[in-house]
């Protein structure tokens, strides 16, 4: 077998499961097997799969222009898509930075953010970060997730990141404390971090307020905000971003995932106008030398035109309403049972921690065992550890959505 796959260790791990088709919230695989994806595959699939309105604008704009550079150039499906943007994201975002996926949103922020210091004469090295969070596995976005055996064979090689404890119920004021230390010594230019839902570290939330004062303290020690809504953007939080749920405004946002409905790998880092004035001078040489072969590409900025129609709709944002209001039923009922520890919604976020002792290994043989019930009932999970969560496309059915409630509640009776 000549494929490499992620987070694979494949001396010991199964053979993958070769997928045919899909449809809806649907998978097949080779031998006709059907899996719900209550995961969205990765997170980027809100509209379903193979939907054809999506379809269809991707192979409008290919007989049209497939690709062109970026560099020096521009286009119409770009430029139209920048502008509407920007009428949904938060007033403070005024300019779009085209990358492909997830990462190098994160690596254009941080590199920007470090730059703009330097551009300015002033010293400013280090990043603040949240504990456990995650942004990526380039260079920079992985030095600033807090998982420690993604990063450790690397552990000297990265920008230097300090950490926060992230606010969680109890902990906001240890927080602030924690951030305050490290502003005071005027060596950051930036804070990072997944607004209210840290979602590799298990789908872990908090509440917005602590993240405003978080956001105030950066402010008044001149740090930028970062807010990484790669995973969060696009409605799964409730609303279009979980920014819309903050008093306060990030100087930059990072989105990819769900921007293109999960068909094209696209990404956007969007920045505040203060951010671009610092890299606009007559000295060549503060540009931000920055860029992607397939950056800003023509196709995914159709896929995501159209992305943006679907999310739009009343009918979608009334889905992602009704599957939220699923999720809050199920976790009422699921909080009864004995082997759950704890259980939590934010939009169409679901997850609860199943009660072990000990740790649990991120990848460990709990998890597993879990996992493969999970596809031998026929639902596409990927539990973290002991933490199982759901977030699935917003078309999924009720139906459909009780299907995956009712494999996890036989889970919790069989797996252990």
């Amino acid at each position: 077998m000549a494929l490499w796959h992620p987070y694979t260790q494949h001396k010991t791990a199964p053979l993958p499961v070769e997928i045919a088709r899909g449809e809806g919230a649907l998978l097949w695989d080779k031998d006709g097997n059907a899996y719900i994806d209550a995961i969205a595959s990765w997170w980027v699939n809100p509209f379903g799969h193979s939907n054809k309105y999506i379809a269809d604008a991707i192979y409008k704009q290919l007989t049209t222009l497939e690709h062109v550079l970026f560099g020096g150039f521009t286009h119409k499906p770009a430029q139209l898509l920048a502008e509407r943007l920007l009428e949904i994201l938060p007033s403070s975002q005024k300019k779009l930075f085209f990358s492909d996926n997830g990462s190098t949103a994160v690596e254009v922020a941080l590199k920007a953010s470090l730059q703009y210091f330097y551009n300015k004469g002033e010293k400013r090295t280090k990043i603040i970060a949240l504990e456990n969070g995650f942004h990526g596995d380039t260079f920079a976005a992985m030095a600033a997730s807090g998982i420690s055996f993604f990063t450790e064979a690397f552990r000297g090689s990265m920008i230097e990141v300090s950490r926060i404890p992230a606010p969680t119920t109890g902990r906001e004021q240890e927080s602030l404390d924690t951030l305050n230390g490290l502003l005071a010594t005027g060596d950051y230019a930036a804070f990072i971090f997944e607004p209210l839902v840290q979602g590799a570290a298990g789908m872990v939330m908090y509440n917005p307020a602590p993240l405003d004062a978080l956001m105030a303290a950066c402010r008044a020690h001149n740090v930028f905000t970062i807010a990484d809504e790669v995973m969060t953007g696009f409605g799964k939080t409730g609303r279009n971003f979980a920014c819309d749920y903050l008093t306060r405004q990030p100087d930059m946002m990072c989105l990819s995932k769900a921007l293109t409905g999960g068909t094209i790998p696209m990404a956007i880092t969007t920045f505040t106008q203060q951010i671009f004035d610092g890299f606009y001078d007559d000295d060549v040489n503060k540009a931000l030398f920055h860029g992607h072969t397939f950056t800003a590409n023509p196709t995914g900025c159709a896929a995501a035109h159209a992305a943006l129609d679907l999310l739009l709709t009343p009918e979608m944002q009334e889905n992602i309403q009704r599957v939220s209001a699923r999720h809050l039923d199920f976790m009422d009922e699921i909080l009864r049972h004995p082997r759950v520890k704890t259980a939590r919604v934010q939009g169409v976020i679901f997850a609860l921690e199943i009660e072990r002792e000990g740790e649990e290994a991120y990848y460990g043989g709990f998890r597993n065992r879990l996992y493969d019930f999970f596809m031998a009932n026929g639902v596409v999970m990927r539990p973290v550890g002991n933490i199982v969560y759901i977030l699935p496309p917003y078309i999924i059915t009720d139906a459909q959505l009780e299907r995956v409630y009712a494999v996890i509640k036989a889970a919790l009776a069989e797996v252990f």
